[in-house]
């Protein structure tokens, strides 16, 4: 079963120059909505996506200009090392959310796993999450230390967190947000935005082709454009905008060279699913051939649950559009 994270350390003040930091947003405009493993269905021309946006500021051997500022930032990698008690912290992820008029939480969840040998970009999402929750490759987890970053104070999105695992009720990060950072392991943590405002009109829904960007008119206003047409405008200090950093944690570096080429195949994957369904009693069998398909990942869940947390806010993926 997962193990679950402790709290995580709070770091106030975190970025001196925060004018680069709206550069950062400015320059990596268009910001598009969210997609993945929350709404792998949802990807059409409709109305059903919120207007949450994401982008990557650093991932695989791209890493936008300036974004080191975050990606090596002292302050954080100091805080990783002493949270995990580790030696080596390698960075690999930087990307931004933003967000605004949510009626609802985003998902009360775990971050995605990640295996030496299995990961997005060779194995199905949700089979790999079925993998953290069976409890059945640890050994092969790369344990990974998260911050998230807020730039601003805006209506409502403040962060529930728990620590004490899903069985106990969320603390809560709200209110003063502004340049500050949650530095812990949101793999091994559940964690859930909250509502962002404003809230006058419930939640906006966009297609997944509408793009977020500065307007550029001397206002400072900011723009969600959909099929050449603007469909919501405010400015940018009203957006919930935040970083999230994450990287891989190693004890020591003797510890990395170590592990480094214990690598996890997808044979061992199914080899060691079907041996536990086998002492289980379970009648399923994990077929290879059927990888991407939807309905074995989901025969798999059943057996092998993911945990519900207590107190979780409705989620915007659980409303019907």
């Amino acid at each position: 079963m997962i193990e679950y994270s402790n709290s995580p350390i709070l770091l106030d003040g975190v970025i001196d120059d925060l004018d680069a930091v709206v550069d950062l947003f400015e320059r990596s405009a268009p910001h598009t909505p969210l997609g993945g493993w929350f709404r792998p269905d949802r990807d059409g021309g409709e109305a059903t996506s919120a207007m949450w946006f994401q982008t990557d500021w650093m991932h695989l051997d791209f890493v936008l200009e300036g974004a080191e500022i975050f990606a090596r930032n002292e302050r954080v990698m100091e805080a990783a090392r002493a949270f995990c008690g580790a030696e080596v912290v390698v960075p690999h992820t930087v990307y931004v959310n933003l967000m605004a008029a949510i009626g609802e939480c985003g998902p009360a969840h775990t971050d995605n796993p990640v295996f030496r040998g299995r990961n997005r970009s060779n194995t199905p999402m949700m089979l790999l999450r079925t993998m953290l929750w069976s409890g059945l490759f640890e050994r092969w987890v790369i344990p990974q230390v998260t911050s998230i970053w807020w730039m601003n104070d805006v209506e409502g999105g403040g962060l529930s967190y728990w620590p004490e695992g899903p069985g106990k009720p969320p603390q809560r990060h709200a209110n003063a947000m502004a340049n500050t950072a949650l530095v812990g392991d949101n793999h091994g943590m559940f964690h859930q935005v909250e509502p962002v405002g404003p809230f006058d009109r419930g939640t906006r829904f966009v297609s997944a082709s509408a793009e977020l960007a500065p307007v550029n008119d001397g206002s400072g206003d900011w723009a969600v454009q959909e099929r050449a047409k603007e469909c919501y405008r405010a400015p940018f200090g009203a957006f919930r905008a935040s970083v999230l950093w994450k990287a891989d944690v190693y004890a020591s570096e003797e510890e990395r060279r170590r592990v480094e080429q214990d690598l996890l195949s997808i044979e061992e994957v199914a080899r060691i699913f079907d041996e536990d369904l086998a002492r289980r009693g379970e009648e399923l069998r994990f077929d290879l051939d059927r990888l991407d398909d939807p309905a074995q990942t989901s025969a798999l869940a059943g057996v092998y649950p993911e945990a519900v947390p207590v107190g979780a806010g409705v989620s915007i993926f659980d409303v019907e559009r």
